[in-house]
């Protein structure tokens, strides 16, 4: 038939071939979180390969001063020049920073790795800049953009060290840090630290508001690819998107941990640490929303032995650890200003975690330069090796207010000696929700548990005249039908409580819950 006209059959050839996506031949499929589950799958099969210490000698020896003077140059900023709405800088490793990481940029779909550039740092005092390898890898990396000046780029997220990353919102300073997984956190057989050992960053468009950073998790027993997508503001919120392949079987896998600080506060008193400041930390407490819609507040104390709690949270509808107290006068600390830390609240998305358990973790500390206070929540069932096990959730670093129960909460927490020697008095204050429209009249009563070890004794409630707030007293004192209350008091555990305030059998506040050594 088209014997006649072998033209028009090239033609109609032609064309079908671009206009008929099975004809055509496919583009190359853009980089995205498939190509790092991939990675991170090929990965869990093969043996570990710890990268840890491979820097140079020099880098190793040198000293914190050191390592702090060596400072990256803001106009090698990466993007810089496109003036997009969000601009990279880089970590130089060295000191505690002895495990690199390769960056590589996602432009167009297309990946190229960035090459370690030592004319983007000004290395100071220090004269080791020649010995430095060209092949050597970042520390880390931070991003910037406009959260308090539309006219300037400020520093709002940081990937640095192990799987460790931390963010800040409009107005506020760094504070608690995320981590992208625990393993065997407070264990006796030790932790195991994994870490983030590639990034892929996407480069934005000009009128993007978030950024998208893929990155591939590494560990002797757990591999893992995550995609972060972040969006700074008001409140910066970091979507998690993660898949975990285990090498080997772990015992406790903490998902989206969070790792923070608390040496003394408002439950504490500021005299014994012979300082002027009447609290220090970066949060204050423990936040939960439970499947049943309950609330919990968990005060953070700063405990003489390593305090380890767990609580049954399976489907567990939001975590965090909050620094509620936000008044500069509870600080006064000019330097520090832990008035304006961060916040940082977890939402399971798209799907129930499942079965599971939400953990505190609580370790002695005598000053405020290191981190002891970690937070995650662990399923019940982990996959066998080389099963895949995903986990969605938003991170909100935030304001306290924006995340709070719709019942009242607890204003504060404070501790004393009761009327008996042995016995601990705890005062305990209440705003928020239906608490304010309550006339000042109003009959309530709490509903206070007290665990083993400890019973109940003098429990008031009543308004507080002068702040319009409702108050909780009441007493604990040993129980004299434990044998350790009279023995041994060193050894004694502690005593688990919680409380609640009603009107008639109507709970009207989140659920407190604490713990003390009587």
């Amino acid at each position: 038939m088209y014997g006649k006209w072998p033209g028009l059959w090239v033609c109609l050839a032609v064309m079908a071939f671009f206009l008929c996506p099975s004809v055509a031949l496919a583009k190359p499929a853009a980089f995205g979180m498939q190509d790092v589950e991939t990675l991170a799958r090929n990965l869990a099969a093969a043996p570990f390969v710890d990268n840890k210490g491979q820097i140079p000698a020099v880098l190793k020896s040198i000293s914190y001063d050191d390592w702090r003077d060596i400072r990256f140059v803001p106009d090698k900023s990466l993007w810089r020049g496109d003036k997009l709405p969000f601009e990279l800088q880089f970590f130089h490793p060295g000191l505690f920073y002895d495990q690199t990481v390769a960056i590589n940029i996602v432009d167009s779909g297309k990946v190229t790795r960035l090459p370690f550039d030592t004319s983007a740092f000004n290395y100071g005092r220090n004269t080791f800049a020649d010995q430095i390898p060209q092949n050597m890898g970042y520390a880390g990396f931070r991003i910037h953009a406009a959260i308090n000046k539309k006219s300037y780029l400020d520093e709002f997220l940081v990937f640095l060290g192990a799987s460790y990353f931390r963010a800040v919102a409009k107005g506020q300073l760094y504070g608690l840090s995320a981590r992208g997984l625990a393993i065997d956190t407070a264990e006796s057989t030790g932790e195991e630290f994994p870490f983030f050992k590639e990034f892929w960053i996407v480069k934005p468009g000009k009128k993007d508001k978030s950024i998208t950073i893929y990155a591939l998790l590494d560990s002797r027993r757990v591999t893992g690819a995550f995609k972060f997508e972040a969006t700074p503001g008001s409140e910066t919120v970091i979507d998690v998107d993660s898949v975990l392949f285990l090498r080997e079987p772990v015992k406790k896998l903490g998902i989206a941990p969070l790792t923070s600080m608390f040496v003394f506060g408002e439950n504490s008193n500021p005299r014994l640490m012979n300082d002027f400041r009447p609290e220090v930390h970066d949060s204050d407490g423990l936040m939960a929303r439970f499947e049943n819609e309950e609330w919990i507040w968990r005060p953070l104390q700063n405990p003489k032995t390593l305090a380890v709690n767990a609580f049954k949270a399976s489907n567990i509808k939001g975590m965090g650890l909050m620094q509620r107290d936000t008044e500069y006068e509870n600080y006064l600390d000019l330097e520090a200003r832990y008035h304006l830390r961060p916040s940082v609240w977890i939402e399971p998305k798209n799907s129930s975690w499942g079965a599971g358990h939400l953990h505190l973790v609580q370790i002695p500390s005598p000053e405020e330069i290191h981190d002891n206070i970690v937070t995650f929540w662990t399923p019940d069932t982990l996959p066998k090796p080389g099963e895949s096990l995903p986990f969605s959730y938003r991170i909100r670093w935030c304001a306290p207010k924006k995340v709070a129960s719709p019942e009242g909460r607890v204003l504060f927490t404070r501790t004393g000696v009761g009327k008996k020697a042995n016995s601990h008095k705890f005062v305990l204050e209440f705003e928020g929700g239906k608490l304010d429209d309550l006339p000042d009249d109003a009959a309530l009563d709490a509903n206070v548990w007290i665990g083993t070890g400890g019973k109940l004794r003098d429990k008031r409630v009543y308004r507080n005249a002068i702040t319009g707030t409702w108050r909780l007293v009441f007493e604990v004192e040993p129980d004299a039908a434990s044998p350790l209350s009279m023995v041994l008091p060193d050894k004694r555990p502690l005593v688990e409580m919680r409380a609640t305030l009603l009107h008639g059998i109507t709970p009207l506040t989140e659920t407190w819950t604490y713990a003390v050594k009587l």
